[in-house]
């Protein structure tokens, strides 16, 4: 399964290359907000993610909604975030 899951954005680590390291349910990861930037992306913002790639912004009561979805699935979600513990790449 992959799915698009919320992150909060904890910090830009390389503004050249729109790289933020982002806080996906525990996880932190680097991953390109370059789809977003027109938008604006800052700390604290909440972002659907997608294979390393910040997708949207999406305000924090629809990332907790998403989330909440998310965890009611699950061994399924588990797993993915399993996925993303195993993919870092830095």
């Amino acid at each position: 399964m992959c799915l698009a899951v919320p992150g909060k954005i904890l910090e830009i680590v390389d503004d050249a290359n729109s790289i933020a390291r982002a806080d996906v349910s525990g996880v932190k990861r680097n991953i390109n907000v370059s789809l977003v930037r027109p938008e604006g992306i800052a700390p604290g913002d909440w972002v659907l993610i997608h294979v390393g790639f910040a997708m949207s912004k999406v305000d924090e009561a629809e990332a907790e909604e998403t989330l909440s979805f998310l965890r009611s699935l699950g061994p399924d979600f588990e797993e993915e975030l399993e996925q993303i513990r195993g993919s870092e790449v830095e």
